[in-house]
């Protein structure tokens, strides 16, 4: 089993800046893709950001030029460094990671979810 830990969440006043990190273990795994998802009071999961394995990057147009999410792929993990922030990034930060994993009989496909880490970004 894949285990997803995600850290760095934080009170930061509107206009900061903040990195979120990320490390996947435990397992043999591959990892297809990981992303960060982020979830507001009384709003559903949303993705923020996505990078594949082959470097692919993608946003959600609120994030777009503000945020930046990399990966280190032989250490399993993700960052989200997040400039400019506003009182709309806040929410609860979730990471995910898509992966083929070996099970007991051979290779499958499978999603994992961090804990979630809490950013919250004052006016």
């Amino acid at each position: 089993q894949v285990q997803v830990l995600e850290f760095g969440g934080a009170l930061v006043q509107a206009g900061g800046s903040l990195r979120l990190s990320c490390v996947a273990s435990g397992g043999t795994f591959g990892i297809d893709a990981m992303g960060w998802y982020r979830q507001a009071p009384g709003k559903q999961r949303e993705l923020v950001a996505r990078i594949t394995d082959g470097g692919i990057t993608n946003y959600t147009d609120s994030v777009k030029g503000r945020f930046a999410i990399s990966r280190e792929n032989d250490k399993n993990t993700m960052s989200l460094q997040m400039q400019n922030l506003k009182p709309e990034d806040t929410g609860v930060y979730y990471c995910n990671v898509e992966a083929a994993v070996m099970g007991d009989y051979g290779w499958y496909e499978s999603e994992f979810w961090g804990q979630g880490t809490q950013v919250t970004v004052s006016s």
